[in-house]
């Protein structure tokens, strides 16, 4: 069922789903109108005459110019859309058009243009004239004119939404409102139960007791994308077995290359083994289901580009950094999933390849900290947000792992700052963490 919900969530992602779903519901609004048209007569007199068309003439000619609008308009949409994937891609980096294409004003703009102007269409060819037979279908008319006002009000807004989307600090608030968005999940998904103590599991004697061992190879090259977690507990506990993934999703599998081993004592047939192998979602590209440091890559991504002496805009990757500092500090306050999953009996069954906090550390300011030598602000300010994250961590071996990026930037401080009062601001914030 899981693996149906994250197939649908892709779906939805995609730049034609949703104007299609669009253009579908307006073909059958169309059938619908025309159809109570058949059956009801309006009346034109009084306010109806300022609402209803009283010619066939004036139907065609309101119809014709809603769909010749709604469909130039359409184009122009488009051109625009693509001139700020154009934009962004420059700026931001190729990774995060897919972010542009999820938007859903622009899917629904899209939409609904392109199906105002097919059901104009429709409605036209239902108009029939004749000397013993008129039909204009008033109502219909009626609601295409309705359909054209709102699309008006559309255009303004999707102006305004692709003028603020390509600003930086729009675009790095919307990167991290997915993490946050990640975070509730605390991705590694749960796959069953957490060991409360895992210093009292020995692995080791766990796998030897188990006769038989298979290994469990990606079907096909690509990124190892989602993770069916209940149906492979499931089918784990069906062969009374246990698992070590050796890859977690945002990894690049190679086709025939190990994700895993499972261990059993019954003896398990090619089939079996391949119902394993296809509760794992491998794909062309990275997406941020349930990959944390993909959209953390985007933020540093963006941070890269900006420090970098084509562009040179500190204060793009000084707003990265302070994004990515409050991730960290609600990532220093929780503990990490454990990798030791086990089922209601209290077996173990499956041994995850998980993230931990100095990983996340590690993925957020490495490459921020090697692309900010020269940059006397950046650098300070990657001492500052430390700072701030070692204040919130709990664990001992939180703090260590900050207190280690902590030296790293001083060293890079040491080496790039030539004017000493620069200098001595570094090691004046350093000297909270050192």
């Amino acid at each position: 069922m899981k693996k149906i919900l994250f197939f649908f969530t892709e779906l939805k992602a995609t730049f034609w789903f949703i104007p299609v779903l669009i253009i579908l519901i307006s073909i059958l609004f169309a059938i619908g109108l025309v159809s109570l048209d058949q059956v009801i007569t309006l009346s034109q007199d009084g306010l109806g005459r300022f609402f209803f068309v009283n010619s066939a003439d004036s139907a065609r000619s309101i119809l014709s110019t809603i769909s010749g609008a709604m469909i130039g308009v359409a184009g122009t949409v488009f051109s625009v859309t693509l001139v700020a994937l154009t934009l962004a891609s420059s700026q931001f980096g190729p990774r995060l058009i897919k972010n542009f294409m999820y938007i859903r004003l622009n899917q629904v703009v899209l939409g609904s243009y392109i199906s105002t102007y097919l059901y104009c269409l429709f409605v036209l060819n239902s108009i029939k004239e004749s000397d013993e037979y008129t039909f204009m279908p008033v109502l219909s008319i009626l609601f295409a004119i309705i359909a054209a006002f709102v699309n008006i009000i559309l255009l303004i807004v999707f102006i305004h939404q692709i003028a603020t989307s390509i600003q930086a600090d729009k675009v790095i608030s919307d990167i991290s409102e997915v993490i946050s968005h990640q975070l509730k999940t605390l991705f590694p998904q749960k796959m069953g139960d957490e060991l409360d103590d895992e210093k009292t599991i020995a692995v080791d004697n766990i796998k030897s007791k188990y006769i038989n061992s298979f290994a469990v190879k990606s079907q096909k090259s690509g990124y190892l994308q989602y993770v069916d977690s209940e149906s492979l507990l499931r089918v784990v506990c069906s062969c009374d077995g246990l698992i070590e993934l050796y890859f977690r999703p945002g990894a690049h599998l190679v086709e025939g290359i190990e994700i895993g081993k499972l261990y059993s004592n019954d003896g398990l047939n090619k089939e079996q083994i391949e119902s394993i192998s296809r509760q794992f979602v491998i794909g062309k590209t990275r997406i941020a289901q349930q990959d944390l440091e993909y959209s953390i890559d985007q933020m540093v991504e963006i941070a890269a580009r900006a420090l970098s002496p084509g562009v040179n805009d500190p204060y793009t990757a000084i707003a990265c950094i302070d994004n990515l500092t409050a991730t960290l500090c609600h990532l220093s306050q929780i503990s990490f999933p454990s990798k030791y999953r086990i089922d209601e009996e209290q077996k173990l069954r499956i041994i995850a390849d998980t993230l931990d906090f100095e990983g996340v550390l590690d993925v957020s300011f490495n490459q921020i900290r090697q692309f900010s030598a020269g940059s006397t602000a950046v650098i300070i300010r990657l001492m500052e947000a430390l700072t701030t994250i070692n204040a919130f961590s709990k664990k001992e071996n939180y703090k260590k792992a900050v207190i280690k990026h902590a030296k790293m930037v001083l060293n890079t401080g040491k080496e790039s700052i030539k004017e000493e009062n620069d200098l001595n601001d570094l090691l004046e914030r350093s000297k909270k963490l050192l």
